[in-house]
């Protein structure tokens, strides 16, 4: 039986007991299992007083370094209101558990509306209605908080829908939580292969540039249905934003659009959304905008600039693997080893060197983790490089 120390009757949100949270999830049972990634396994569950739906999201936490700076994260994170952010209920703390509660999204992530066979194609109007909500969350977290707040992870999967099809960012402040009890001199930044600002790998800095760099990846997904980068495209379409920005050249933006919407778009608001995921998507990070302008773009209360610059394409070379693949990777000095793992996240963390972990979601729900050394370090952006033999994992769900 765990004992509550003094400190942790003060922490807000409410605390619940691991019985409570173990009858609403039938016993933490597999039938109950939303999802799972590198932070821990989600379950639904239904409280037992009052029926309330929830999702409740197991962190094995083994460190007991750090511990009360975990918690009093979990307070900051319980305090976040606005209404394009998953809600924070509660928490629970047993032995290496961390328990965490928050409001259950019926409708899931946004990547299963978008991607390989979604539940149903949503309408433009639904997804400029997402966008919007997105970035008026995150606009919230870096700007509109008494705290700077960088979510570090933001992505389609990380994109929750509520019942009216509402995004919710879901997941942030989780990557500051994961740091706590890690060794001092050690930088981990989560992010998803694809999303991953270039000055990542030599930082290891996540800031709120770095977010809207992956908020960027996520506007041109969300207008093309399609991942950022799509492993089984063509060589000249793999990676999402180079592909976007070579039809922005030639004046045929609207090819981009995903199909599935049969053009039933408005074509200014989606001009909007493609030229504003461009801007975030810059290699320099005082050219991305930041949140207010984002939104003030998406809102049409400021015009878009008229010259769109270039998003400095990435300095990337080409491999060929043994199989005759072309792979695309950063074009930093060379990692002395890699090695590929499964997981459901992404995770680097550096001493000295940068040590840099980077998850990639393919086609049939598996997920590759490739993970280098390097100084600093080489980011691979393709779907594999055969250098050893890996392992598959589902990608959260």
């Amino acid at each position: 039986m765990d004992v509550t120390e003094a400190w942790e009757l003060d922490i807000v949100p409410h605390r619940f007991s691991y019985e409570e949270l173990k009858k609403a999830t039938s016993g933490f049972r597999d039938k109950e299992l939303l999802g799972f990634g590198g932070f821990g396994r989600v379950y639904k569950g239904t409280l037992p007083n009052s029926n309330t739906q929830v999702a409740v999201k197991r962190i094995y936490h083994d460190s007991k370094q750090g511990l009360r700076e975990f918690v009093s994260e979990i307070e900051s994170i319980g305090r976040l209101r606005h209404r394009n952010l998953v809600q924070l209920l509660g928490w629970c703390r047993r032995r290496g558990d961390l328990l965490l509660v928050y409001d259950f999204m019926p409708n899931g992530s946004l990547d299963k509306f978008l991607f390989d066979e979604p539940k149903m194609i949503l309408t433009w109007v639904q997804r400029f209605k997402i966008i919007k909500g997105v970035a008026s969350g995150l606009l919230y977290l870096h700007e509109e908080w008494e705290q700077i707040v960088i979510h570090r992870d933001i992505k389609a999967g990380n994109v929750l829908l509520d019942s009216e099809l509402n995004g919710r960012l879901g997941d942030f402040g989780l990557a500051k939580l994961y740091e706590h009890g890690a060794n001092p001199s050690t930088t981990k930044v989560v992010g998803t292969l694809g999303y991953l600002a270039p000055e990542l790998t030599k930082t290891g800095r996540p800031t709120t540039r770095t977010d809207v760099y992956a908020f960027g990846a996520l506007l041109l997904e969300v207008v093309c249905g399609r991942r950022p980068i799509e492993a089984k495209a063509l060589p000249e379409e793999l990676i999402l934003v180079d592909w976007v920005w070579d039809k922005w050249k030639q004046g045929a933006i609207l090819e981009v659009v995903d199909p599935r919407l049969r053009g039933d778009y408005d074509e200014s608001e989606v001009i909007v959304v493609v030229k504003l995921g461009l801007m975030c998507s810059n290699n320099d990070p005082s050219k991305r905008p930041t949140m207010s302008q984002a939104v003030r773009y998406l809102d049409g209360e400021v015009e878009m600039p008229g010259l769109l610059v270039a998003p400095e394409e990435y300095n990337v070379r080409k491999l060929v693997t043994s199989d005759g693949l072309e792979e695309f990777v950063h074009s930093y000095p060379p990692s002395s080893y890699f090695e590929r793992v499964s997981a459901g996240s992404s995770v680097y963390e550096g001493e000295g060197d940068v040590d840099l972990e980077a998850s990639s979601c393919r086609g049939d729900g598996s997920s590759t983790l490739i993970r280098s050394k390097t100084s600093p370090a080489l980011l691979l952006s393709t779907e594999s490089l055969l250098l050893q033999d890996s392992t598959q994992a589902r990608c959260p769900r």
